[in-house]
């Protein structure tokens, strides 16, 4: 099913969870992956190196998407060797502490901001003049719940998560015409590497006010995001798409 045969395809923080399992999903329908990573080289090239086994096209590129040289670094990068980007999955995050009202800082909030606003804008701002060209091209950024469910002692990531969604149809109205789309896809509490610390009473708790009475996988999301990114995906645009098992149904 190579559906995105022929396109390129940029997933930021892609060496481990979400990211890893999207940039699998998108090489098994033919796209070239642009495997971004931060501090994890060996698990990138590892990533990397499966996709290739596995018939796919993969190429681990370094950056920290919040400074702006190494993102232009980063894309030049990618062009030389796959001549342009096609699909922009902004995923890439950073530590989410949290923190009582008392604890919270305004620097504490440009941390998020820098992850969920900042950086989709200097990826955006460098693939979209090539995408305009081409008439083709998909934004997908990865929300969250939260930004619904206003968890408490979260304010700073929630807040940076209800500026990305604010962002990403602001950005869907202004490229419509274009053959552009964007998008966001909010995950619920899906578990990775990042919640091994998670207590089975947590998980137990969160999954009793989920609809359907379990959580998703990585692999749910890696779906939904190459669907989107598809040609079957061209009529979509500006939106939220909740994978949570119904946690936010208003």
């Amino acid at each position: 099913m190579e559906t995105l045969k022929g396109r390129t395809a940029l997933v930021t923080g892609a060496s481990r969870g979400l990211g890893a399992a999207i940039a699998l999903e998108l090489a098994a329908r033919g796209a070239n992956v642009a495997v971004n990573y931060f501090a994890r080289r060996e698990r990138a090239e590892q990533l990397c190196a499966r996709i290739r086994n596995e018939g796919g096209e993969a190429t681990p590129y370094y950056a920290d998407v919040r400074l702006e040289a190494d993102i232009t670094g980063m894309i030049q990068a990618i062009n030389d060797t796959y001549r342009h980007i096609d699909i922009a999955v902004i995923n890439a995050t950073g530590p989410q502490p949290f923190l009582t009202i008392e604890e919270q800082t305004w620097e504490r909030y440009l941390d998020q901001l820098d992850f969920f606003v900042k950086s989709p804008l200097l990826v955006l701002k460098h693939v979209v003049a090539g995408m305009k060209s081409r008439g083709f091209g998909r934004i997908i950024q990865i929300g969250s719940e939260v930004f619904e469910l206003g968890n408490p002692m979260f304010a700073h990531y929630v807040a940076a998560k209800g500026a990305q969604l604010g962002q990403t149809r602001s950005w869907a109205r202004e490229l419509a015409t274009t053959g552009i789309t964007v998008n966001l896809v909010a995950p619920g509490w899906i578990p990775t590497e990042r919640h091994l610390h998670s207590t089975q009473a947590e998980m137990d708790a969160y999954t009793e006010r989920v609809p359907m009475r379990h959580m998703g996988t990585p692999q749910d999301v890696a779906d939904t995001v190459a669907f989107l990114a598809s040609d079957e995906g061209r009529f979509i645009t500006g939106q939220r798409i909740s994978v949570n098992g119904g946690n936010t149904l208003a």
